[in-house]
Formats: C-alpha cells, structure tokens, sequence
C-alpha cells in the first residue's frame, strides 16, 4: 500500500480542517523545474541530494541518512529559489513544503515523510513559528514540536529537512538547546558585486545587452537581491516596449536609476535590498 500510494514521489501539502485542528486534506503541487545553473548561491546539493543518490554505500558504511538544513539570510537572497532547486533534483522523492499556518502540521508531515521514504521536508519562514503562539495546537510550543520532528527519526532514515528563517536569530537559542537537529547551516546573504554580475547575466539571456553594461550596474548595484534583479530585468523590457523597439543599454542604466530613486524605497524594501544609508 505504501509503495503504490498516490502520494508516492509527489509533491504536497497539507490544508487545515476548519471544525478542527487535524490536517484534513493533502493538495497536490508541481514540481518545479530550476536547473543548477538557475540558483547563483552555495551549493548545498551534495548534502541533500547527494546523500540520498549514495544511501546504501553510507548504510554499509554504518552512517546516517537523516539530515537537517537550515537556509538562512535576508528576504530575497534565493532561499527559496535554492530550495525549489532541491525538489527540481529529487524528481522521485516525496516531499512536503509547509509555510505560513500550514507549519503546524510538521508532525503531521513527518510521519509522512517516515512512510514515504526517500523523502523532503520543507518548513519555510520558521522564525515566524518561533514567536506564534496560536499556531500550536499540542502540549509544547509548536517551534519545540517542530524540533521534536527532526530528531523523531532513526539515523538510517532517508529523510531531509529544510528550513529557511529571514532571522536565524529567533532560532538560536532554540537550536543550542536542543543539540543534533540541524547538521549544516548555510547563510544565503545579499549578492556580492560578482554574484550581481552573475545574477543579472542570468536574468538577461536573450536579451540585446552589452558586457560592459551589466558590469556597469552590477557595481552600482549595490545591496540589492536576486529579487531586485529580476525585477530590474523585467522593467528594462517593458521601458523598450513602451517605446516600441529592442532593448538598449540604455534602457538597464534608465531602469536601475528609476528602482534606486528615494520614491522607490518600499519597492526595494519588499523587494529585500538593503536599506540605503542616511
């Protein structure tokens, strides 16, 4: 029954019960599809993925398979992106993605991930799980729960927990108490100017821009995220639309210049730069 069931090698999450505090119903979501070369950040593939890929050579060794991660940096640095790279490279495993009030079925999703093996636990935004109180419905503060999950597993088990936190700070204390949850810890912070460069090459393939020009805006670019450089990218097209011809060099100095002005300050933010001195 295991081995045949439907949610075998997919990707779920669980949606709450309105006359209750069970998991009611799993839904069903697309995998998706970010290649290596899409995620400009550490890479922190071996130890997820590649542990899975060479699970029988660590159990003849006498080592364990389960492992936990913790991504943790500023809003916009790519936690997310790298994560969805991890699903992208584990096509035939089992995982769970829980965030927002859905966090509260992490024993839930842990039971699930026991019986489905290979499987991933994702758990995004978990410092907002370390000051909600409501969110716990059992006899401990649900952030404890959450620890009591990853360490509820034998160490053969083929189960990998991610977790992502804006504010590794909320957790710290919690982590140094309770020893042996997490095994590797990677900080994603704010790109530097070569990983902007990086960054904005990525998000202009196929477009008419010169070398020197995004090195140019890569260097001015400073404090900004990946999100900003998507963004950046998206309104050097629309500016070219607008006058009704291809994109110019001109058209990324015009659009950097425009989300770097003082009036774009809560773009930025939301957008997870840094906030500009003074």
């Amino acid at each position: 029954m295991l081995e045949r069931s439907v949610l075998r090698g997919q990707v779920l999450s669980f949606s709450g019960n309105e006359f209750g505090h069970g998991a009611a119903g799993v839904d069903f979501l697309p995998r998706p599809q970010v290649a290596a070369a899409d995620v400009i950040l550490d890479d922190i593939a071996r130890h997820v993925v590649g542990i899975g890929l060479h699970r029988e050579t660590l159990r003849a060794a006498g080592r364990h398979l389960k492992r936990g991660v913790l991504l943790y940096g500023p809003p916009g640095s790519g936690k997310t992106l790298t994560v969805r790279h991890l699903l992208s490279a584990t096509p035939e495993t089992t995982a769970v993605v829980l965030a927002g009030n859905s966090i509260r079925f992490v024993t839930e999703a842990a039971e699930l991930a026991r019986a489905m093996q290979p499987a991933i636990v994702v758990l995004e935004d978990v410092d907002l799980i370390g000051e909600d109180r409501d969110l716990a419905h059992g006899p401990q503060p649900l952030l404890f729960a959450m620890l009591d999950a990853l360490n509820g597993f034998d160490g053969d088990a083929d189960v990998a927990f991610v977790l992502t936190t804006n504010r590794v700070e909320v957790l710290e204390h919690a982590l140094a108490d309770r020893p042996g949850r997490i095994d590797l810890a990677v900080e994603i912070p704010l790109p530097d100017p070569a990983a902007r460069r990086r960054l904005l090459e990525l998000y202009a393939r196929g477009l008419p821009l010169s070398p020197q020009a995004i090195t140019e805006v890569a260097e001015a670019a400073e404090g900004v995220s990946g999100a900003f450089a998507k963004e950046l990218m998206r309104r050097t097209v629309l500016l070219a639309a607008e006058h009704g011809r291809a994109v110019t060099d001109d058209d990324l100095r015009t659009a950097l210049a425009t989300l770097l002005h003082a009036r774009d300050k809560l773009t930025r933010q939301m957008l997870g730069s840094a906030p500009a001195g003074g």
